[in-house]
């Protein structure tokens, strides 16, 4: 074993860390920017967001070295543990937590807050990667001899695999309603499709996701005669064997019942939820309202121009046009200051680190840390998609940060672990963690 292996930062991935060192700190300046405040123009004060968002990136800092310094095997080893431990906690805060902007989703410690779903997610992808990689470990040393896709081709792969997703979903949507965050972990769909799940699944899922849309825009008897006649047409055009009746028979069922599900979904949601959703389909306008998040977004990021206006002189942003501009809408502040050209910098450094992850995902050996680095990539990318879309009106306003860069002490820690995890593994890439 050579000498430098003991070193800190022996095998470690220096530009995934200066990547993401850099969106730390553009996100520190443009948080400095949207809550600027001529009284405290102190960058390092305290007693403003962005003195606090400075304590949050010196401690994630220490976070990040902490996790470089143990040893990689404790991740598998404690997988389930770190699981069990957070899903416990995410059920526990809704009674004994602290309430946020009608949230009880916080635990309080004085004066700080710290959010258990927000760290949910890098305990999810831990249970999963040891889930999946001990699946591959036993196809592996059995006489069959199988190829890793061929991992969740099993049914009961699949199902264990989305109940590991699917807990810890409904508890946070159910006990505690913070639905941006129980959406986030529907984005291992795309580490369990690297691993074998069957497209039809994901064929399913958006047509499901389809008739959802249609069924809130279009009344349900039209839907149900328009599936009526696909199906009828289906008959004629292909073989009428008993198997593809009965295909026909169950796919003719399940959409009618996601049509006739619907309103029953639909009328379970929050209205608040339920008008962002009308707004988004066009079905109801209401600029002062609920839209009005999303309109003075949308004029912030347009009048920024190609240049921006320049840093610190956004109109929109010194005067609190937009609601949430640290956190959930801080890409508003990038394109209003920075324009189209700052917005691209941070939309292809965004993505140049998930295309990182996925490369360095590729090349371990351990199947634990391949299915763990795909996590961390359809988390960031899911983050990315949403947040950029709800600040340009492309969807729904959930509540979802811009990965590294939003204000906010629990979604970066829980980013900065669910990194750093990976950059750890990956710097023991030649090892089979097990």
């Amino acid at each position: 074993m050579r000498q430098d292996e003991h070193k800190l930062f022996f095998g470690v991935d220096k530009i995934t860390i200066l990547t993401y060192a850099l969106l730390v700190f553009m996100g520190w300046l443009n948080i400095y920017a949207a809550v600027y405040n001529e009284e405290h123009q102190n960058i390092f004060d305290t007693s403003q967001k962005y003195g606090m968002q400075l304590v949050w990136i010196g401690s994630a800092f220490l976070i990040a070295i902490f996790i470089l310094i143990i040893d990689a095997g404790i991740y598998t080893v404690f997988a389930y543990f770190f699981y069990i431990f957070l899903l416990v906690a995410c059920i526990a805060v809704p009674y004994v937590g602290r309430s946020i902007k009608g949230s009880r989703s916080w635990f309080g410690f004085g004066s700080f807050g710290v959010q258990p779903a927000e760290f949910m997610k890098f305990a999810t992808n831990l249970a999963l990667a040891k889930y999946l990689s001990n699946v591959n470990i036993e196809v592996e040393t059995s006489s069959r001899r199988n190829r890793i896709s061929d991992l969740l081709k099993n049914y009961k792969n699949t199902i264990i695999a989305v109940i590991i997703l699917g807990f810890p979903l409904l508890i946070i949507k159910v006990l505690q309603d913070e639905t941006g965050l129980a959406l986030v972990l529907m984005a291992f769909i795309i580490t369990l499709y690297r691993e074998g799940l069957s497209v039809n699944f994901l064929i399913f899922g958006l047509l499901s996701i389809l008739l959802f849309i249609l069924s809130l825009v279009i009344e349900s008897q039209t839907l149900i005669i328009a599936i009526a006649i696909i199906s009828a047409l289906a008959l004629l055009f292909i073989k009428r064997s008993r198997k593809n009746l009965i295909i026909i028979a169950i796919a003719f069922s399940a959409a009618s019942g996601i049509v006739l599900g619907t309103n029953y979904v639909y009328n379970k949601l929050e209205p608040h939820q339920r008008d962002r959703i009308d707004i988004l389909l066009g079905k109801k306008i209401d600029p002062k309202g609920i839209g009005y998040n999303v309109k003075q977004s949308k004029i912030a990021i347009g009048s920024g121009g190609f240049f921006g206006k320049g840093y610190l002189q956004g109109t929109q942003t010194k005067y609190d046009f937009v609601p949430e501009q640290e956190t959930d809408f801080i890409f508003c502040t990038v394109g209003e200051e920075w324009g189209f050209l700052g917005t691209s910098v941070v939309i292809l450094l965004e993505l140049f680190l998930i295309i990182r992850v996925i490369f360095m995902a590729e090349r371990q050996r351990s199947p634990f840390s391949r299915i763990y680095g795909y996590g961390v990539a359809s988390v960031l990318f899911f983050h990315l998609a949403v947040n950029v879309g709800m600040t340009i009106g492309l969807m729904p306003v959930i509540g979802i940060p811009l990965p590294f860069f939003s204000y906010g002490g629990s979604s970066l820690w829980s980013f900065t672990i669910l990194l750093f995890i990976f950059i750890k593994l990956d710097a023991n890439r030649l090892v089979i963690l097990r």
